[in-house]
């Protein structure tokens, strides 16, 4: 029942605004938590953490902490933290830290706090926000809409298998590689035979949701050596259940659909830009004027948009 979206704009915009009316359009589908991820302009230096933590009145201790783990592996902030305001116990933190010497150890050393302060992405340009409640409300509390950048996903969630917390909402990072984020709507039916064939790798999860599984695994095929778009066409044949995602980087979004089709996904698709949804009243939102939306709507489809062109690789 969770809606999804995506949104490429041709040059940097308020990419951030976008999101929240494509979700906005689509809070029927799920209240229970709305998440974005938004890529902004990258940086040359540098890598932008978005955490989460769980206890405001400890976010002074946590911090210190999270800072002690940064030096230990060649890092510190480039940027001081940031957090959002607000009575709920938990909180938002924003920071630029520099390049850790090897982050696939640092993220797994930070995770050793992850139950006071959890990394939630990584990136050059990634910056992924989530919370309980509906579209606008997360906007408002997080500074949604005033977001620059390219592109990003949106999602709208009703949960259905994990529990409803802040951290278990989408979009999910594809721990431990930078400036990767996916939002799915469906369910992952051999999730823990997965999971285990992933752990077992040394890919760590945060969280019991499979959308979470599937952003490690296309991932981790592509550090295997295969390109994104045969990725995407992997995981239709070796990953059980019904799903509709999406998956962005900094270069290019793509989706994949199931074998069933039983999870729709719409576009409305002109030169340099690309506006994406679960339902096709959300993207006119978007795009209110006459054009032709495209309904993805056959089983085993996959594509991919690169973010400076509407030219897909097929």
């Amino acid at each position: 029942m969770c809606g999804i979206a995506g949104r490429i704009l041709n040059s940097p915009g308020r990419v951030g605004d976008d999101l929240v009316d494509l979700m906005a359009a689509q809070s029927h589908r799920g209240a229970d938590s709305t998440g974005f991820a938004v890529y902004g302009p990258p940086r040359t230096d540098g890598y932008i953490v978005r955490a989460m933590g769980f206890d405001r009145s400890a976010m002074d201790s946590d911090l210190a902490d999270f800072e002690k783990i940064l030096r230990q592996h060649g890092s510190d902030w480039l940027e001081e933290p940031t957090w959002n305001g607000g009575t709920d116990s938990h909180y938002s933190v924003r920071a630029v830290i520099k390049d850790p010497s090897d982050i696939a150890q640092w993220i797994k050393e930070a995770d050793a706090i992850c139950e006071r302060l959890e990394v939630q992405s990584l990136g050059r340009s990634l910056e992924i926000v989530k919370d309980t409640g509906d579209a606008n409300a997360v906007a408002e509390k997080h500074g949604v809409r005033e977001m620059v950048g390219t592109h990003g996903l949106g999602h709208a969630r009703l949960a259905t298998e994990s529990s409803v917390l802040p951290n278990a909402s989408h979009p999910f990072w594809a721990r431990p590689f930078p400036d990767v984020a996916i939002v799915h709507n469906g369910q992952i039916t051999d999730y823990y035979t997965q999971r285990d064939r992933l752990e077992r790798k040394g890919y760590r999860f945060m969280t019991q949701n499979d959308s979470e599984l599937i952003a490690v695994w296309v991932s981790d095929q592509m550090s295997q050596g295969l390109d994104k778009h045969e990725a995407l066409r992997k995981s239709i044949d070796s990953i059980d259940g019904v799903f509709t995602f999406l998956i962005t980087d900094p270069t290019s979004m793509g989706f994949a659909k199931d074998r069933f089709a039983m999870k729709p996904l719409v576009t409305v698709e002109s030169v340099g830009q690309l506006s994406a949804a679960t339902e096709e009243q959300a993207v006119r939102r978007i795009e209110p004027e006459e054009s032709d939306v495209i309904n993805y709507d056959g089983p085993s489809m996959t594509r991919l948009w690169p973010v400076d062109s509407t030219e897909a690789a097929a």
